[in-house]
C-alpha cells in the first residue's frame, strides 16, 4: 500500500500540526534554491507568485504566449468557500463532507478538509488582490449555489470567475518576474522529466518559436499543466490543454492515479457536427435559476414554446427532489444521456435537453416590481425586468450561447447536452503534493488528489489556488531544507544528455514516418473511442475493445502520421503530433483503469454495477482505494494501491433525493 504520509492526530487538527512541525528553509537559504514550475494557470501561477515572494529562484514556463492565456481562464461560474456569509448553515465541516460526498467516497479525507480549512482565505486573498467578486446591495460579497450542495457558498464575478482570478494571481506573478525572483519562458513546452540518483532535478523542454532544445535544472519540480480531457479530442477545454508533462514524469516514475476518474459536464452545448474541434461549456451557475427538462412525449417535434406546463417532465426535480436541478454533475449528466436515449431528447440530433430560464425571469421580474412599488406592472412588465436582472447575474454566457447558437436564450430555453470537461486522475501525489519521484511535485487539476470519482462545480478553482498560495509553500521546505547544501545539478550532466537525446530522437522518429494521414485525423479517431467506450458509460465487453483499437491506432499513428514543416521552427503540428502520441497512450491506461475497477462511482459508471434506478452502485469493500498505476513497458502497467480510511465520514449509498 502506498504510504500518502498524512500526519497523525484529529482530521481538523491535522493541517495545522503539520505546519507548526515541518522544516523551514531561511531566507538566506532560499535564495540559493531553483524551483520549477511547469504551467501557470491558477495553481502554477499562484504557486510561482507565492514561492517567489519567499525569495526562492523561480523559473515558469508555459506553452502559451502568455501566463494570462492558462485555461484556467474558461472556468465561468465561480469559486467555492465555508464562509457562510448567507447564514444557511454552512462550515468547513459541510464543504469537506459536500466534496468527500460529492466524489463518491472515493477521495482522500485528509486532502478535502484541509482545502475547506483555507477555502476562505483563499477569498480573503483574492479580494486583495482586487478581484472583483459580485456584491450585494450593501457591498457584501455575493454567493449562488452550485451542484451537489443545499447552501449558498459560491463566489462569482459575473460568469468570467477563472478569468477574474487569473488576472490576480498573474498580477501576483509579474510582481515577482519584475523583481527578479521569478524568470518567465513562454512558448516553451516540457517535453521530458531529468531524473538523477532518483530525484527530479530539471526538465527538457522545446522552445516553440524556434525548435530548439533547452535544458534547465532545479532543485525541484512543480508540475501544474491542468487536466487531460483532450484526450477524448471533443471537451470544453483549450485546444493546446495536454497530458505530455505529466505523461513525461510517468515514464519516469510518477504514478497515474484513478485516470478513469473523468467528469462529465451537463451543461454545455451540444455537439453541432463533425466540422467541430471542441465544444462549449454553459456554466453551471445556470442550474442555479434555470429549470431543465424534456417533453412528456417520445420524439417530440414541437418547439418548446408550444409544449405546455403539463407536458413538460422536469426529470431532475421528479427523481431527486431535494436537489433537484442542483445535483452534482455525474447524476445530472447520467440523467440527461437516460432521457436522451429513451427517446425524449429535443433539438434536431435528438441529442439535448431544454435549461429554461422563463420561470426565474418571471419570479426575478415580481422581486423587481416588489422594489420599485410597481404594484399595476402586469406580467410584460415582470418578463422585461425579470430580464434585466437575470442579464445582470448570466448575462455574458446569455451572449456567448446567443452568438454560437443564434438563439435569443432570453425566449426560447437553452439546449444543452453533457460533455467531457474536468479529470479527477491524474498523477499521484501524497500529502505534500510530492509525487513518487521526489523533487517533483503536482498541483491543481493535474494532480488526483481531492475530489475523487466526481468534482463538485466551483471547486476547480479552490484547489488550484489552495494548492499555489496555501499549501506548497509549506510542504516544499520540507523537501528542501535537505537539499540547501546541494547546487543544482549542471545541465552538461550525463542525466540531462541523455534526457536531451531521448526527446531529440523521438522527434525525429515523428517526423521520419512521412506518413499519409493528419495529425488531426488520429486525434479524432482516439477521440470517438474513448466517448463511444469508456465515457457516460463503459462495460467490460467495450472497454476490451478500445484497448485492442486504440492499441492498433497506436501502431497505425507511429507508421502512417504526416508531419510537415521542420524541427527546427515554429511547428504546432509537430508538437500537436507529440501529444497526440501521448493521449493515445493515456486512453489506453485509462480504459484499462476503468476495466479494473468493477464497480460505479461519480464519473465512472460500469453498465454492470448499477442499481434497479440506475443509479451508480459502489463496491466499498473490494474498491475503496486509489489506484496509482507504475509504468512498466509500452502497455504493461503494475497496480499500486492507497486504501482510503474514512475516519469522519462514514460511506454510504450516495442520495440527492
Amino acid at each position: 500500500m502506498l504510504d500518502a504520509k498524512i500526519p497523525a492526530g484529529k482530521l481538523d487538527e491535522k493541517w495545522e500540526d503539520y505546519k507548526g512541525h515541518c522544516k523551514l528553509v531561511n531566507p538566506a537559504n532560499k535564495r540559493r534554491l531553483e524551483i520549477i514550475i511547469v504551467g501557470t494557470g491558477l495553481a502554477g501561477a499562484s504557486a510561482a507568485a507565492s514561492l517567489g515572494e519567499l525569495g526562492y529562484k523561480v523559473k515558469a514556463f508555459c506553452y502559451q504566449d502568455s501566463p494570462r492565456r492558462a485555461h484556467s481562464i474558461a472556468a465561468q461560474g465561480g469559486i467555492n468557500a465555508a464562509k457562510n456569509y448567507q447564514n444557511d448553515g454552512d462550515s468547513v465541516f459541510r464543504l469537506f463532507y459536500d466534496t468527500i460526498k460529492g466524489g463518491d467516497y472515493r477521495a482522500r479525507e485528509a486532502n478535502v478538509h484541509r482545502l475547506a480549512e483555507v477555502s476562505g482565505s483563499i477569498i480573503d486573498q483574492c479580494v486583495a488582490q482586487g478581484v472583483p467578486f459580485a456584491r450585494e446591495y450593501g457591498g457584501l460579497l455575493s454567493n449562488r449555489s452550485f451542484g451537489g450542495t443545499q447552501v449558498q457558498r459560491t463566489f462569482y464575478a459575473a460568469g468570467q470567475t477563472g478569468q477574474q482570478l487569473l488576472i490576480g494571481a498573474y498580477q501576483a506573478l509579474e510582481r515577482q518576474v519584475a523583481l527578479g525572483n521569478v524568470r518567465m519562458y513562454n512558448r516553451h513546452e516540457m517535453l521530458e522529466l531529468v531524473v538523477s540518483d532518483g530525484k527530479a532535478k530539471g526538465i527538457i523542454c522545446r522552445n516553440l518559436i524556434n525548435g530548439e532544445l533547452e535544458r534547465h535544472s532545479g532543485h525541484a519540480v512543480l508540475l501544474c499543466t491542468g487536466g487531460y480531457g483532450n484526450v477524448f479530442y471533443l471537451s470544453t477545454n483549450a485546444m493546446g490543454c495536454n497530458v505530455t508533462a505529466a505523461w513525461k514524469a510517468h515514464k519516469k516514475g510518477a504514478y497515474f492515479a484513478n485516470p478513469c476518474f473523468t467528469q462529465i459536464h451537463p451543461t454545455c452545448i451540444p455537439v453541432s457536427g463533425d466540422h467541430q474541434s471542441k465544444l462549449t461549456l454553459m456554466s453551471e451557475s445556470l442550474r442555479n435559476d434555470g429549470r431543465i427538462w424534456v417533453p412528456k412525449k417520445q420524439n417530440d417535434t414541437r418547439k418548446p414554446n408550444e409544449i405546455p406546463e403539463e407536458e413538460r417532465d422536469y426529470y431532475l426535480e421528479r427523481r431527486y427532489p431535494a436537489f433537484g436541478n442542483l445535483v452534482p454533475r455525474d447524476v445530472a449528466s447520467r440523467a440527461a444521456k437516460e432521457r436522451c436515449d429513451a427517446g425524449y431528447g429535443v433539438g434536431t440530433s435528438r441529442q439535448a435537453v431544454y435549461l429554461d430560464y422563463a420561470d426565474a425571469i418571471l419570479r426575478y421580474g415580481q422581486i423587481e416590481a416588489g422594489k420599485r412599488d410597481l404594484t399595476t406592472a402586469d406580467t410584460n412588465a415582470f418578463i422585461q425586468m425579470g430580464k434585466e436582472v437575470v442579464r445582470e447575474k448570466y448575462g455574458n454566457l446569455f451572449d456567448m450561447y446567443e452568438k454560437i447558437t443564434g438563439e435569443n436564450p432570453y425566449e426560447l430555453p437553452m439546449r444543452i447536452y453533457p460533455a467531457v470537461h474536468y479529470t479527477m486522475g491524474g498523477l499521484w501525489v501524497d500529502y505534500e503534493l510530492q509525487t513518487t519521484v521526489p523533487g517533483l511535485y503536482c498541483l491543481g487539476e493535474a494532480n488526483f488528489s481531492d475530489h475523487g470519482a466526481n468534482r463538485l462545480g466551483a471547486s476547480a478553482l479552490m484547489q488550484g489556488l489552495a494548492d499555489g498560495y496555501f499549501v506548497i509553500p509549506y510542504t516544499i521546505g520540507n523537501y528542501l531544507a535537505d537539499e540547501i547544501a546541494n547546487k543544482a545539478m549542471p545541465i552538461d550532466h550525463p542525466a540531462f544528455a541523455d534526457a536531451e537525446a531521448t526527446v531529440e530522437n523521438r522527434i525525429n522518429k515523428l517526423k521520419s514516418i512521412n506518413g499519409k494521414q493528419s495529425v488531426e485525423s488520429f486525434h479524432k479517431r482516439l477521440g470517438k473511442i474513448m466517448w463511444d467506450k469508456c465515457g457516460m458509460a463503459r462495460n467490460a465487453e467495450g472497454l476490451l475493445q478500445a484497448i485492442r483499437e486504440i492499441q492498433q491506432l497506436r501502431d497505425e499513428f507511429w507508421s502512417d502520421v504526416r508531419i510537415p514543416g521542420d524541427i527546427n521552427e515554429m511547428n504546432s503540428e509537430l508538437d500537436k503530433a507529440g501529444r497526440v502520441a501521448d493521449f493515445i497512450e493515456l486512453g489506453e491506461l485509462m480504459c484499462h483503469d476503468a476495466l479494473t475497477r468493477n464497480e460505479s462511482c461519480g464519473g465512472h459508471f460500469r453498465e454492470e454495477f448499477q442499481t434497479p434506478e440506475g443509479e451508480a452502485l459502489r463496491d466499498d469493500q473490494d474498491y475503496m482505494y486509489v489506484a496509482a498505476w507504475e509504468y512498466k513497458n509500452l502497455s504493461e502497467w503494475g497496480l499500486h494501491k492507497e486504501e482510503l480510511k474514512y475516519d469522519v465520514v462514514k460511506p454510504s449509498q450516495r442520495s440527492y433525493k
